[in-house]
């Protein structure tokens, strides 16, 4: 089969979703950094990979996907002899497919603005709108308190194992462990027993170290 090659950035939510990914499932495959900075992921070779100008990308052959989460689902189903099991069987196929659309719909359009507004606005020199992360604050601390109650009867949200419904939360819930929102998660005694097991996963501190090496 051919070699994976990854094209991102390591500080990109989307990007570190695809890599924990890969780690779980302990494969080898190619990182290819596309600079942001000097908007190569807008121009071409990029833009043949993903039309829409976002990170990241996979290829392999002939193949070519973007979207963070089809990328991940294709590595799970794709190499599911290989490493964590992130898939479920039968109908809990079905519970897994919720919950990733739950993060998908519910949990990251309130946690990606919180992680826009008061990390990479810091990172780029720009002022936070402190009434954009008053409002989504408040969005994600009802979202949390179904996921407590989720959590309350299982210690993952689906499958009762560590699944994709969980890698896709790491890599906004890290970096707003970072931040005043953090307070969101520790009030929540399920919730943060459950943060802080997926948050340190072998394969989330590979990704980490992948950052701190850029």
């Amino acid at each position: 089969m051919a070699a994976i090659k990854v094209h991102g950035h390591v500080i990109s939510t989307a990007t570190q979703r695809v890599l924990a990914t890969l780690y779980e499932r302990e494969l080898e495959f190619e990182f290819v950094a596309v600079n942001m900075g000097a908007g190569e992921h807008k121009k071409e070779p990029f833009i043949s990979l993903n039309p829409f100008g976002q990170l990241p990308a996979l290829e392999q052959g002939d193949l070519k996907l973007f979207e963070s989460r089809a990328i991940t689902q294709y590595i799970a189903h794709e190499y599911a002899d290989k490493g964590t099991n992130l898939i479920c069987s039968g109908k809990q196929m079905a519970i897994l497919s919720v919950w990733m659309e739950v993060e998908a719909h519910q949990f990251d359009p309130a946690a990606s603005k919180l992680v826009w507004e008061l990390l990479y606005k810091q990172m780029f020199g720009m002022a936070t709108d402190t009434a954009v992360v008053e409002d989504n604050e408040a969005k994600l601390a009802k979202v949390l308190d179904i996921y407590e109650s989720r959590l309350s009867q299982s210690k993952y949200l689906a499958c009762g194992d560590f699944t994709l419904a969980d890698v896709h939360h790491v890599p906004n819930i890290a970096y707003l462990l970072k931040t005043q929102c953090k307070k969101l998660f520790d009030a929540r005694p399920h919730v943060s027993a459950w943060v802080a097991d997926i948050t340190a996963r072998p394969a989330w501190a590979k990704v980490l170290a992948m950052q701190a090496n850029q």
